[in-house]
């Protein structure tokens, strides 16, 4: 994985989000993402985590939040004001929190629309044949309709379609939920493969075992704050940490 110094690929700072005009979900919130990089935001539901997510990806204005001060920036470029899928052309991916895949379509047919937006002209059967590799139940699922799949194997299919468009950053909002610890190991051990092969990673997350697996620094939000920063075995590992804003025990890292 690529060193936290390394240039930043999202810069994030002095965000402060607000939703319906009054209720302050953000307030002065900084933190980054290296090029090539994995970085996890941890804390408790209500912490500000999702809300983060969906101001760097466009969609905060579709749940009645808005920027009221603060800068992001991908690449160098000011984002503040862009829309989704102008972003995903940019080369930022999301998997939403819950799946959300096309139940009627096939897994192939899911795959095939990630690829609409491939900014780097990879023919999509490449794409789609390294992505098999990771994940075998896609070419074993090709046809079968991804609203019948296991929740974990929906989940693979939300992630591989996001990759399918050849992102340079991936946010990934709670992709563990409700899965198997298998399944969640199995996940986690791919998107080690994807960012080692160059795309960063931000992930967010209140189970710490995905963290731990996959990346390298992580920033806790308590109550739309940064309450601290670290590389990510170290911030979890902190009781004192775990037992005020997670309230879990230290976990191991697999």
């Amino acid at each position: 994985m690529t060193a936290f110094a390394d240039e930043p690929l999202l810069e994030v700072e002095r965000l402060r989000v607000t939703y319906g005009g009054s209720v302050l979900a953000l307030d002065g919130v900084d933190f980054s993402v290296p090029d090539g990089g994995a970085v996890a935001l941890v804390g408790a539901n209500g912490a500000g985590k999702t809300t983060a997510l969906r101001a760097v990806t466009g969609l905060l204005r579709f749940h009645g939040g808005q920027v009221t001060t603060g800068t992001i920036r991908f690449a160098g470029r000011s984002i503040e004001r862009a829309d989704a899928a102008s972003l995903v052309a940019a080369g930022i991916g999301q998997v939403l929190e819950g799946r959300r895949v096309f139940a009627d379509l096939s897994v192939a047919e899911n795959l095939r629309i990630g690829a609409f937006q491939n900014r780097t002209g990879r023919p999509e059967r490449q794409i789609r044949d390294e992505l098999g590799e990771l994940f075998p139940m896609l070419a074993e699922r090709a046809d079968q309709p991804a609203g019948q799949l296991s929740g974990g194997q929906q989940q693979i299919v939300a992630i591989a379609r996001a990759l399918m468009a050849q992102p340079r950053l991936l946010l990934l909002d709670e992709p563990s939920l409700g899965l198997a610890p298998r399944v969640v190991a199995q996940i986690g051990e791919a998107l080690r493969t994807v960012n080692e092969r160059g795309c960063a990673l931000l992930l967010v997350e209140q189970s710490t075992a995905l963290a731990l697996r996959v990346t390298e620094h992580a920033y806790l939000l308590e109550t739309g704050r940064v309450r601290a920063h670290a590389p990510t075995a170290e911030l979890l590992a902190d009781e004192r940490v775990r037992a005020s804003y997670l309230g879990t025990s230290a976990v191991p890292v697999a």
